[in-house]
């Protein structure tokens, strides 16, 4: 028999407690389980909202709308479980309950979530401050955009009155370049640079076709310019240069540029506007369009006086090109299509001249003028200056030079029996 207040019967009575609080522990394990469900949904809750608060930095490097309001989309819906979440919590557990060690972690790790999220709502915030900012310059930028294209629209209807567009050029993917161009000092510098560029590319098939003829180049060149010593029999090919220049550019300072039935004023920026509307087509497209426009005046005068009969007849043995450009035509031979490429280059040089206000002027420098490097440039590098010795003189001048507000474009020359470095 075990006595009363024996350890025998306290090990007994312990153990008929051990029986029947089934009940109790099982609550205790539920609580423990739905705290743990808790603590669970909270910290996917997190970590979904830190790979939602990732997309939305990720969508402003590069700057992409759609992005950024779908990734604003996720954060406010991560926010809003979590909110879903604190509810859940104060209405299962209204009172606080003495916290074990293991509790008090966890509710410090909340803490930490908590501090976090506040973090990432004044992110959010300051990132809806930026989309919404961008929207507003997006829609100022929508509203620059549309009258460009407005004014866009009368300029084309202008230029097409003129003969200088059409409904395809009209279409095409230059469009956004169209108004990207400024009217500066450096735009007009750098045309200068591509007629002389222009100029030398057209005098290599000019005299290889008068080699094939058998003209006498050393002639020729003395014809051009009488009297001009040349260190190098090579530099004679500067004579022909000269020549083209000087047809080229003849009647440059007029606004007309020599050009009949062409006595119509132009504004500034009308011709600025045909540089715009020639400067990427292909010459010759431009007078399949209108052979008769101005463009196609100016290539045909300047092609009957360069090109004269003499050397037409020698070069082709007939008239037929010439009389086909006499009647208005502009055939698509190699040798004309390269003088299209030299005439495109000059008539955009005198359309941008003209695009000025004041308007670019040019200048010469005459044969036996002296040297000056402020006016002009030779063709031929590493010229030597002896000190104590008479400047150079000019023998002929290869490419006019400009005068454009204060800045000059120095004149192209050949000096006439000067030292070159080696």
């Amino acid at each position: 028999m075990i006595r009363p207040g024996s350890k025998e019967s306290q090990n007994y009575d312990i153990n008929n407690q051990r029986v029947h609080p089934q009940p109790i522990d099982e609550n205790m394990n539920q609580n423990g389980n739905s705290m743990d469900t808790m603590i669970g949904r909270i910290f996917n809750n997190i970590s979904s909202l830190k790979s939602a608060y990732i997309q939305l930095q990720e969508a402003h490097t590069p700057y992409d709308p759609d992005k950024i309001q779908e990734a604003d989309k996720l954060v406010i819906e991560e926010l809003t479980k979590l909110s879903e979440l604190k509810h859940t919590y104060r209405e299962k557990d209204p009172k606080p309950v003495a916290a074990s060690p293991q509790d008090s972690r966890l509710l410090s790790e909340i803490q930490e979530q908590q501090n976090l999220l506040k973090t990432y709502e004044v992110m959010v915030k300051k990132f809806q401050s930026q989309i919404q900012t961008r929207d507003t310059e997006i829609t100022h930028l929508q509203q620059q955009i549309d009258e460009a294209k407005l004014r866009k629209s009368k300029l084309e209807k202008k230029l097409k009155q003129r003969g200088l567009l059409n409904k395809e050029s009209e279409e095409s993917d230059e469009e956004e370049n169209y108004f990207s161009i400024e009217l500066t000092p450096s735009l007009f510098t750098s045309a200068v640079d591509n007629a002389y560029q222009s100029i030398h590319e057209f005098s290599k098939p000019l005299i290889n076709m008068m080699k094939a003829a058998g003209w006498d180049l050393d002639g020729a060149a003395n014809a051009i310019e009488p009297g001009v010593v040349y260190t190098k029999r090579a530099h004679k090919k500067f004579a022909f240069e000269s020549y083209i220049c000087q047809r080229m550019f003849s009647g440059f300072q007029e606004e007309s540029f020599s050009i009949k039935d062409s006595n119509i004023s132009v504004s500034n920026e009308a011709f600025f506007h045909q540089f715009l509307a020639v400067r990427t087509m292909d010459p010759l497209d431009v007078l399949s369009q209108n052979p008769d426009s101005i463009f196609g005046k100016f290539c045909r005068s300047k092609y009957l006086l360069l090109v004269h009969q003499k050397m037409e007849g020698s070069f082709f043995g007939n008239m037929d090109q010439r009389n086909y450009v006499m009647s208005g035509g502009h055939p698509r031979t190699p040798f004309y299509q390269a003088f299209l490429k030299l005439a495109k280059s000059i008539w955009l040089l005198h359309r941008l001249a003209y695009s000025f206000d004041p308007k670019a002027k040019v200048f010469q420098v005459k044969k036996g003028s002296e040297f000056s490097e402020i006016h002009m440039e030779s063709v031929v590098k590493n010229i030597v200056i002896e000190e104590g010795v008479e400047r150079p003189k000019v023998g002929l001048m290869v490419m006019p030079g400009f005068l454009i507000g204060t800045s000059v474009i120095q004149s192209r020359v050949y000096l006439s029996d000067v030292k070159y470095a080696d």
